[in-house]
């Protein structure tokens, strides 16, 4: 790096540099797309959640993050979701991803998100960062046919719409409280009844569920399904199944746990898409404290963090687990404590068992026999609906 690479706030007069930058990263944008993008921007700017690094008076990369609340353990914790991570051709391998990165990490401190994730371009930067693979988005692919054969006739379904919104974000709480769910985000009332009023989506509610699909070439996609009973279930994955006439397969975004997986006759196609996302914990005691816990578990433990990129993780702490929740308190005992660098910690946040942290060298010392209790308390089949 030379001393004129300097960390910055993304401005709006910085956007089609940013642009241009982008457009080497990930090809470029048609007119209509371009418009779009540096309106979203905007609304990053006017934050302080767009940050660049500049050489003189150039751009040469930027980074923005979401402002997103993340389920976890059926609670709800604030994430910053790192998105457009974009660095110019001539300047990549020289410390200037890491630079912004920082920048990010730092500005997503000062915000108050105890948490961030992303989907890494790769993963090496990001590990060098303390991020680590938090669960993954899964697509599953299944026969039209078979969906329409699931019956459910018994249950009303109608249209759904941007009034809507509301009721679907109910819904959603109550799937994911009740089931203590990890991973998926929580979007704003607005941005979901965008969603529900795009002509390109159909959305169809019942009284305790509700499907958002698409068109996907000559295929269905299921971006999201709720369902609180076997029988609304099968309405609603019938209504997309009504379409085989035309189309044969149905993509759907779903967890490897669906209900569906139990319901439909025929496994899923084995040609399944896993895209993997990694998390890092920003402030540990406030990431334990907002997550939820398994009911059963109920834990003592010390813990020794190191995290030099965020110093305030680092050090001794006594982690308590009951009744569903957490705390994580500054600690001045001298006994033995299970050492855990960034990407351990939040390896073992998102539900990694310790024995495969042991086995990664990403979990020193401690007592193993804890293990199982901090394997019952972090349990978690992690993943995510959205790409970012």
């Amino acid at each position: 790096m030379t001393d004129a690479l300097r960390l910055v706030d993304i401005a709006a007069e910085h956007l089609d540099d940013v642009v241009r930058v982008r457009s080497r990263s990930f090809g470029p944008l048609d007119a209509a797309s371009r418009e779009n993008w540096i309106k979203d921007a905007k609304e990053f700017v006017d934050d302080g959640r767009f940050l660049g690094v500049t050489d003189g008076d150039e751009v040469v990369a930027g980074a923005r993050f979401w402002d997103f609340q993340q389920w976890w353990g059926g609670r709800q914790v604030p994430m910053a979701g790192v998105a457009g991570v974009v660095v110019s051709p001539e300047y990549r391998g020289r410390g200037v991803g890491s630079l912004m990165m920082r920048g990010v990490l730092q500005r997503a401190v000062e915000k108050g998100y105890p948490l961030t994730a992303l989907y890494p371009a790769t993963t090496v930067i990001y590990r060098q960062l303390g991020y680590e693979f938090g669960g993954g988005r899964y697509r599953f692919s299944f026969p039209a046919a078979g969906l329409r054969a699931l019956g459910g006739k018994e249950v009303a379904v109608r249209r759904a719409g941007a009034d809507d919104a509301a009721r679907i974000l109910e819904l959603v709480a109550q799937a994911h409280t009740a089931g203590r769910t990890s991973g998926p985000l929580v979007w704003a009332e607005s941005k979901v009844a965008d969603w529900l009023a795009d002509d390109d989506n159909f959305g169809y509610l019942a009284e305790d569920g509700f499907v958002v699909y698409n068109w996907d070439g000559g295929d269905l996609r299921v971006d999201e399904i709720i369902a609180g009973s076997e029988a609304t279930a099968r309405a609603l994955w019938a209504t997309v199944g009504s379409g085989s006439s035309i189309a044969r397969t149905v993509n759907a975004y779903v967890p490897p746990t669906d209900p569906i997986h139990l319901l439909i006759e025929h496994e899923a196609d084995k040609q399944a898409q896993l895209q993997r996302w990694m998390l890092r914990l920003l402030d540990a005691p406030a990431a334990i404290a907002a997550r939820g816990f398994a009911l059963g578990a109920s834990l003592e433990v010390d813990l020794e963090l190191d995290d030099p990129e965020l110093p305030s993780n680092t050090g001794r702490w006594h982690l308590s687990v009951a009744d569903g929740a957490g705390a994580l308190t500054s600690s001045t005992a001298s006994g033995e404590a299970l050492r855990l660098n960034a990407r351990g910690l939040a390896a073992l946040y998102a539900g990694t068992p310790l024995a495969t942290l042991r086995r990664a060298g990403l979990a020193l010392g401690g007592s193993p026999a804890n293990d199982p209790a901090l394997d019952t308390a972090f349990t978690s089949a992690s993943y995510m609906l959205d790409y970012f």
